[in-house]
């Protein structure tokens, strides 16, 4: 049974992608054979980039044809002299912005629309013009219809004005793989008995969020510590499989016990090397990383190297960090010390 429309339009800032916008969208999929949905802002919002977007579309609706506008990328598609190359301003008229849109479709996409779904009063005079400017280009373009979807927002309110504000306490109005972008990673490293592991496990308890065990522990328990150098590869692909799965269930932060980083050290004092694939995974940037100063008691469970190792395990994180211009926060003292260390420190950055 074909549907209402041959193709629908939704535009928008999608600065964050909502709750309200997947309703929209999703109203649009029932009623056409294929959606097309165009977004700008200019300026963008931090965190809401058009890559950040294009991520975002692809794991929400990968079924939708979604054209993710920038100066740069329109400068790519459109050649000098043969139209617009720049993105109007957010508060460029309306009869700029439509038009804009409608060069976007036909000059860019090579396509016109059927319809054009929105939750806005504006929609009829936005179809009207996107007529117009059809029927410039080809007389006998079809009418473009609005059909208009919730506009007092009673079956979802929201914004994004209103998510801008605290994302994190309007979390539920986000898909998980949105929200997951506004999750903060960090890192936490450490030699051994530094406390690492603990203080990763509690800091999630304190901030009620998830945190992701250290794999390459795992591992090496399994195989009664005989790895073998295959295995650095795949503790750090793992440790960071769980790390994109963690994040789904986070909420603000995500606290990491370990990364590549670390699977790169052991790699190369166990096996002189490292393949090249965790050379670049280790290159991996954390929203922050905590370093576990060694003022531990130093306790040897039968797995760990000499206490003298846990120095030199710290020594290099410092060094490397340092000369891949990593910045990071030095955590001492009491566990109860280490997480006010921390709590002071993320608090100081949002």
């Amino acid at each position: 049974m074909s549907k209402r429309f041959q193709r629908g339009l939704v535009v928008g800032k999608f600065s964050p992608l909502h709750r309200g916008h997947e309703f929209l969208i999703q109203r649009a999929l029932a009623e056409c054979d294929e959606v097309v949905v165009i977004s700008y802002s200019k300026p963008e919002w931090p965190g809401c980039e058009a890559v950040r977007r294009d991520e975002w579309f692809a794991a929400v609706f990968p079924q939708v044809r979604h054209l993710a506008v920038t100066d740069e990328r329109l400068c790519a598609w459109v050649k000098p002299g043969e139209g617009l190359r720049e993105v109007p301003a957010n508060d460029a008229n309306e009869t700029t912005h439509r038009r804009f849109c409608g060069f976007l479709c036909q000059h860019v996409l090579g396509i016109t629309v059927a319809a054009v779904f929105t939750s806005e009063a504006y929609g009829d005079g936005f179809a009207a013009e996107l007529t117009r400017f059809f029927r410039e280009q080809q007389p006998t373009a079809a009418s473009v219809i609005h059909v208009l979807i919730d506009l007092q927002r009673q079956l979802i309110p929201i914004s994004g004005t209103l998510l801008r504000q605290d994302i994190h306490a309007l979390r539920e109005w986000l898909s998980p793989r949105v929200y997951a972008s506004f999750v903060q990673r960090v890192c936490l490293l450490g030699g051994e008995s530094s406390g690492k592991s603990t203080l990763a496990k509690e800091l999630g308890r304190a901030f009620g969020t998830t945190y992701v065990a250290e794999y390459g522990r795992e591992l090496w328990e399994a195989k009664s510590g005989a790895l073998v150098f295959d295995d650095m590869r795949q503790i750090a692909e793992e440790q960071l499989r769980r790390e994109n799965e963690a994040v789904l269930r986070a909420r603000q932060y995500v606290f990491c016990d370990t990364s590549p980083l670390t699977t790169l050290f052991y790699s190369r004092h166990l096996f002189g090397k490292a393949d090249p694939s965790l050379e670049r995974l280790a290159e991996r940037v954390y929203d922050a990383n905590i370093l576990c100063a060694p003022d531990f008691a130093f306790i040897q469970d039968g797995t760990r190297q000499p206490e003298t190792f846990r120095r030199l395990q710290h020594e290099w994180y410092c060094a490397e960090l340092s000369r891949r211009g990593m910045s990071y926060l030095l955590v001492t003292g009491s566990l109860e010390t280490r997480i006010d260390q921390v709590r002071k420190a993320l608090s100081s950055r949002t």
